[in-house]
């Protein structure tokens, strides 16, 4: 039994040296040259004076040095702090002073006062006899990372995560998505967050392969790599299948046939997203995944299989779930009787970074308890509705925004949406949608109500509609209803 990813790594390394584990547009990593630039890493740290448990923070550069510097922590002992690339100048300052980081591994040229240094600048000096050392691999429970959050709804929140919940992560996608031996899986999601990483980690796992690139819209390098190493898994956002969709071409339905799943993840899973991936991938396995940084992948359904309306599926491989009421007693839970998802299992964070009370707060009795809607049928497939908290509350009637962007997504002009509660005095909220469209002369409002009107109950019905040039999102893709709240889109 594995304790950690680096452990993973350095036996399939010892095991099949030449297997491919990594590409980026630079080029392709065994396990083997993992494993070496994994140690260099290691004894840089250590000749560098960096102490065990110090944190190290890395620019996400989504590539093989990236991961390379992530397992190079993991083997020195030090907790591996992932950042966006081009992250703003004060969001990297915040982190480092929550985090007290000894160390800033980066492309972007920030101005801070502890020590930085180029990703490739820790492993490239392999061959100094002065960095002589051995390290033993972390145990389980020890820290591995700190992964911050995109505040999305809130103040951004360093997640703590045990090597030991890593494996468990990792088990719960390989074996979620069915992982086959010499599995080849393309990710374009930014690995400085959970999703693109997590799904790193299954394929390491598995002993197979990644291939790396900065998000789809450099289509030509998109489709050259798919093509060289032979891809044959793909991890997408919603908003990503939609860019490449519009931008390949038709280039989807040339890969149809080489492509074993798909898996999507970071961000609501839309209808009309669902179809074309149906549409373009009959054959493969489209797996839809539930889950949050706090508690990993813990819920995944194949909706090329069945496709139920609302569904996320059943537990993964560790994850087990209940429903309970706002005061978090278990309840039997239906459709006519909906409660809060709630999960345990090995996967999930030791914590919230120096906030013992807020952990306390969500994590009782080994479980994480969250503010998703939902009920688990006689089946056992788990139904989610949306998250409470953005759930708008008009005249006592609850309103998930998720079902008026559900609606509004299927007239022809919108390009994208969100919805978001807006104060009323004699309502206390109210629906208010914005809309990006496709052409702003051509775009009416009465016949976008008109449209929706068929399909939302009167009482539901957005109260305001304002047209702006982008939806506001975070690097994995989330809607930011937080500035759109706040009036800064």
């Amino acid at each position: 039994m594995y304790g950690s990813m680096v452990e993973i790594v350095a036996d399939y390394a010892q095991k099949d040296p030449q297997r491919l584990c990594v590409a980026d547009k630079s080029g392709a990593y065994t396990y083997g040259q993992m494993w070496e630039k994994a140690q260099a890493g290691a004894r840089k740290l250590e000749a560098m004076g960096i102490q065990k448990n110090d944190c190290v923070m890395v620019e996400c550069t989504q590539d093989a040095a990236f991961l390379i510097c992530d397992l190079a922590c993991e083997l020195y002992g030090a907790i591996f702090v992932p950042v966006e690339h081009r992250a703003p100048a004060d969001r990297v300052e915040k982190i480092l002073a929550d985090t007290d980081a000894c160390l800033l591994l980066c492309e972007t040229a920030y101005e801070v006062e502890v020590k930085k240094m180029k990703a490739e600048e820790i492993f490239q000096a392999q061959e100094d006899a002065d960095l002589a050392g051995t390290f033993s691999f972390p145990k389980p429970e020890e820290t591995a990372e700190i992964l911050y959050t995109t505040g999305t709804t809130g103040t951004s929140k360093g997640i703590e995560v045990t090597h030991g919940n890593n494996v468990a992560l990792a088990e719960n996608v390989k074996y979620g998505v069915e992982m086959k031996e010499g599995n080849v899986e393309y990710i374009p999601l930014p690995l400085s967050h959970s999703h693109g990483l997590r799904c790193c980690y299954a394929n390491m796992l598995n002993g197979s392969a990644v291939v790396l690139t900065e998000g789809v819209t450099q289509v030509k390098l998109v489709f050259d790599m798919i093509e060289q190493y032979q891809v044959t898994a793909m991890d997408v956002s919603p908003s990503a299948v939609m860019i490449l969709e519009q931008l390949a071409k038709g280039q989807l339905s040339k890969i149809s046939g080489q492509i074993d799943y798909i898996q999507v993840g970071t961000e609501p899973l839309q209808e009309n997203v669902k179809e074309m991936l149906m549409e373009s991938f009959p054959s493969a396995r489209l797996y839809n995944f539930y889950g949050s940084t706090e508690s990993g992948r813990t819920c995944v359904l194949d909706f090329n299989r069945e496709n139920r309306a609302k569904c996320i599926g059943k537990p993964t491989r560790n994850a087990r779930f209940i429903v309970t009421d706002e005061k978090r007693q278990p309840i039997e839970s239906s459709k006519e009787h909906m409660g809060l998802l709630a999960s345990a299992g090995p996967m999930n964070m030791k914590g919230y970074w120096r906030q013992p009370e807020l952990t306390e707060e969500t994590m009782q009795n080994g479980y994480i308890y969250t503010n998703d809607m939902g009920y688990i049928d006689e089946e056992g497939y788990i139904y989610m509705f949306g998250r409470m908290d953005n759930v708008i509350n008009c005249q006592g009637i609850k309103i998930a925004p998720e079902e008026i962007e559900e609606v509004a997504r299927k007239y022809e002009q919108i390009l994208d949406c969100a919805c978001v509660p807006m104060e009323d005095k004699l309502s206390g909220q109210v629906p208010k949608l914005f809309v990006v469209v496709k052409e702003k002369e051509l775009f009416q409002t009465k016949e976008l109500i008109n449209f929706l009107r068929q399909y939302i109950d009167a009482n539901k019905m957005p109260k305001r509609i304002e047209l702006i040039d982008e939806i506001p999102r975070t690097s994995n893709g989330k809607i930011h209803r937080a500035k759109l709240v706040a009036g800064k889109p």
